[in-house]
């Protein structure tokens, strides 16, 4: 008698299998689900009375989960034990396993047995039919949606034509879609464009220069390379010619890279402000305490890959320094919207209270960091425009970053084509839901 165990997605697959392998003789002794599937134990040339006594050896065992490959009936104690094959569903696999020695009792299944993987059969024609049916559907989502943007530009041409124009000025689909609708009934479309424009502005938060203003102390963060410790000598260049250069100091915690403290101590020099180093929050908290006179406190940190694990203690070092801060995450205008929704979501660890946004003079296009900051609400506090130390630096207007992003948009001249809309917009138009 040949006993098998058969693993496979549900009870039809693997019934077939028992049949393909034993022929119709074979008998099921026994099925179960298991993770993922179905396990069936199968025999040929079944004989009731052998299986019933190995069965009992089998429950008389310490563990009642021994393998049914490992049970062989008696054998003479002069014969040779006959090999009994265990079939793994694997890839085809079989494997053959002969007993060394005659049978013992069975050993309780260890760790190590219950991690062996098991590949699972699958029907190659069933694997064709799941590939045919997904490229069938994307192709009629497809078809639906350039057929629901066709509807749309005959029946209210005045939106497309604006959905048309918010794309080209690289906003994402959904704010393209929240603008729309919030435009309302128009007469014609260079109004529906101005009042979207306003509407823009209105999505974009900004702060009444706070940090020169109000003072305090300030943290900047943000990812490696976005001109944060440029940033920090602007603000104290322009608090000192506003408020004395003795009302201001620098800290930097910025200990990774080589040098890093050298740019900061040059501006340091420059400016006549006093400048501190903090590896530590301990440390941090001495050099708070012991700058507590002053007006403005500007904290330069470590530039960071937002997905770099090392974040967890820059943060706490901020968290535990003893101090309140206000925190500003500080932005590259040219960054990929997907990167910056990733940015966000890593230094939301800790408490925003705004963004800065850089390097505009090398963006081609605002929408994609507008997109974000309308999507997030985060207050926008400053723009830098170029490295000039402190001219590049301005308050936020939202109303002028909207018009920046409409001047980069005109000089780039590209006109979103229908099959770009149709993807966008047309399966929003007609709900597909395939």
């Amino acid at each position: 008698m040949k006993i098998k165990r058969y693993f496979a997605t549900d009870m039809r697959q693997a019934i077939r299998m028992v049949r393909e392998e034993q022929g119709p003789d074979a008998v099921i002794l026994s099925n179960r689900k298991v993770d993922g599937g179905i396990e069936i134990i199968a025999a040929i040339d079944y004989d009731e009375a052998l299986v019933n006594q190995a069965m009992g050896q089998v429950s008389t065992a310490a563990a009642p989960s021994t393998p049914i490959a490992e049970v062989s009936p008696p054998q003479p104690a002069a014969a040779t034990p006959a090999p009994v094959k265990s079939f793994w569903q694997g890839r085809g696999a079989a494997v053959e396993q002969t007993p060394a020695a005659p049978v013992a009792p069975a050993k309780p299944e260890t760790v190590a047995d219950r991690k062996a993987p098991i590949y699972w059969a699958q029907d190659p024609a069933l694997v064709e039919m799941r590939r045919e049916i997904h490229e069938l559907r994307g192709l009629l989502e497809n078809q639906l949606a350039h057929l629901a943007w066709g509807d749309m530009q005959r029946r209210q041409p005045i939106k497309t034509e604006l959905l048309r124009r918010l794309t080209d000025l690289g906003l994402t689909p959904a704010l393209c879609n929240v603008l729309t609708e919030q435009v309302g009934p128009v007469d014609d479309d260079e109004q529906a464009w101005r009042r979207a424009l306003g509407l823009l502005a209105h999505h974009v938060n900004v702060t009444d220069d706070d940090i020169l203003s109000s003072g305090g102390i300030v943290a900047l963060v943000g990812s490696t390379g976005v001109g944060k410790t440029t940033t920090v000598a602007k603000l104290a260049a322009r608090f000192a010619l506003r408020h004395g250069q003795r009302n201001v100091a620098l800290i930097t915690t910025d200990c990774y890279r080589i040098g890093a403290h050298e740019q900061l101590f040059t501006y340091g020099r420059i400016l006549g402000v006093p400048v501190q180093v903090a590896s530590s929050h301990e440390e941090l908290r001495a050099a708070l305490s012991s700058l507590s006179d002053k007006r403005l406190v500007l904290i330069d940190t470590a530039g960071m890959s937002q997905r770099d694990l090392r974040l967890a203690e820059q943060f706490t070092t901020l968290r535990e320094c003893g101090f309140p801060l206000q925190t500003y995450l500080v932005m590259n205008a040219t960054t990929q919207p997907s990167v910056l929704q990733e940015t966000l979501r890593a230094f939301g660890e800790v408490s925003i209270s705004g963004c800065i946004m850089t390097k505009l003079d090398e963006a081609a296009s605002l929408g994609g960091v507008l997109s974000v900051i309308a999507q997030h609400t985060l207050p926008l506090a400053y723009i830098g425009d170029g490295q000039r130390v402190p001219e590049d630096l301005h308050p936020a207007r939202a109303h002028n970053l909207v018009s920046r992003a409409v001047s980069l948009m005109q000089q780039a001249g590209q006109d979103s084509n229908d099959e770009t809309l149709a993807e966008r917009f047309g399966g929003m138009a007609a709900n597909v839901h395939v």
